[in-house]
């Protein structure tokens, strides 16, 4: 065996960077737990001479990344480009095909196209590992993968997204509405100039899929995920959810239900007292539901130079050991393809506000049309009185069916008191 571990790093950016820092840092300690020296040998970007402050000399540098793929000098490929498709997909299914390790931080890649490239690594026998994809430092795909092979699972959720949780956070604490702390966010660094792929539930989905085949051993399906942004919460709602005894966070739900599984990603009410509500700012917490673990509970930075790179290096340990664990847990032909539950079969508790003229005779109307539709009151929250003007009717339902509330939704819109779209937000019941 040899005495050393060759890596190529192709991308250059936060985490790159941050995988090269830890090494220079860290690597007498990182090499005697590995049981032998892990050394960056190539390096390949967009632009060379880009000041990185950092010097690249130590390392070979290559203007094409394919060529730092063949190089003789590189055992393992560290793809940190980003990307679903394209120059990382090309890279990790060559690098895969002539039988190199690869490991990978790119969530959009795994979900969607993560059982081709685990096919192509079980076929050329090597490791595809890709810790650093979902929530940074949180081992959440070694849990799931190796900790808790002894249990079924039945459910894992959790913030699966730093940037949404962090613009949640703000708008609680500061008054503030959903455009204004995004534009803070994004000056501070923390949502991306487009930030689309975060606030719209998209990055958090990604993650979702990944999850959901470690979990329940599934194939794939980011397709199917249903996913609801965080664009439309307005400071108001989190207003009335505190008075309500609940805060509003973006969640990736998904769920195991006899032969379907079911893939949710939209903002929701949660308990004071959960503890999924008590993780704050920038930070991720993933819960896991084990047949004999119970409730596991992990929370840290979801992002960042730091923790992505501790998870990137995590796996790089893991190749120089020699430790061989499926991508998904299982060989891809045991992946099993189970029906998905559509959301409308969702069953559960809902926060709705109403936008309506002030007169007399509106709740009732309301309350009706719930009543027919088989929909429960839990709570009523309407504040003072201003006839001929606008006011909020803010209500909490028992639990129901998605499609029956889409339906008394519908009905109740086409009243002529109502003046805006309702706000929707569907309630979550966690231990805690």
């Amino acid at each position: 065996m040899s005495s050393s571990l060759n890596i190529g790093i192709v991308g250059l950016g936060t985490v790159g960077l941050g995988v090269l820092k830890v090494l220079k840092e860290n690597i007498e300690l990182i090499s005697r737990r590995a049981g032998k020296s892990i050394d960056v040998t190539s390096v390949s970007a967009k632009r060379k001479n880009l000041d990185r402050g950092l010097s690249l000399t130590p390392y070979l540098w290559f203007d094409n990344p394919h060529e730092l793929i063949y190089s003789k000098n590189v055992d393992v490929v560290v793809e940190l480009v980003g990307g679903g498709d394209g120059v990382a997909r090309e890279i990790c299914a060559s690098a895969l095909s002539i039988g190199k390790h690869v490991v990978t931080a790119n969530k959009a890649l795994m979900a969607e196209h993560g059982v081709e490239l685990a096919m192509m690594a079980e076929e050329n026998h090597v490791q595809l590992n890709y810790e650093a994809a979902v929530a940074g430092a949180i081992p959440i795909v070694k849990v799931l993968r190796e900790g808790l092979v002894g249990n079924h699972i039945n459910r894992v959720y959790g913030i699966l997204n730093g940037t949404c949780n962090y613009i949640l956070t703000q708008m609680r604490d500061s008054n503030r509405q959903f455009q204004e702390v995004l534009a803070k966010a994004q000056e501070l660094g923390y949502a991306e100039s487009d930030p689309t792929l975060d606030v719209a539930g998209i990055d958090a989905a990604h993650k979702l899929s990944i999850l959901s085949s470690l979990a329940f051993g599934t194939r794939l399906s980011f397709r199917s995920v249903e996913v609801e942004g965080i664009n439309d919460v307005e400071f108001l709602d989190i207003q009335f959810a505190k008075e309500l005894g609940y805060g509003i966070k973006l969640l990736g739900i998904a769920s195991l239900n006899g032969n379907k599984i079911s893939q949710f990603v939209y903002p929701c009410l949660v308990s004071v007292n959960s503890p999924i509500n008590h993780v704050e700012e920038s930070f991720n917490a993933i819960v896991v539901s084990g047949s004999f673990s119970d409730e596991l509970i992990l929370e840290g930075k979801g992002a960042g130079a730091g923790p992505t790179a501790s998870a990137v290096i995590s796996d790089l340990v893991d190749i120089a050991r020699g430790t061989k664990v499926p991508t998904f847990g299982v060989n891809v032909e045991n992946l099993i393809g189970l029906d998905v539950d559509s959301i409308n079969d969702r069953f559960g508790g809902y926060y709705v506000r109403f936008t309506v003229v002030d007169q007399p005779g509106v709740l009732a109307e309301i309350t009706s049309i719930l009543r027919d539709k088989e929909v429960s009151i839990e709570t009523v929250v309407q504040r003072g009185r201003s006839p001929g003007e606008t006011v909020s009717i803010v209500m909490t339902l028992h639990d129901t069916y998605e499609h029956l509330m889409r339906s008394a939704l519908q009905d109740i819109s086409k009243l002529k008191f109502v003046v805006e779209k309702e706000k929707v937000f569907r309630v979550e019941k966690f231990f805690g």
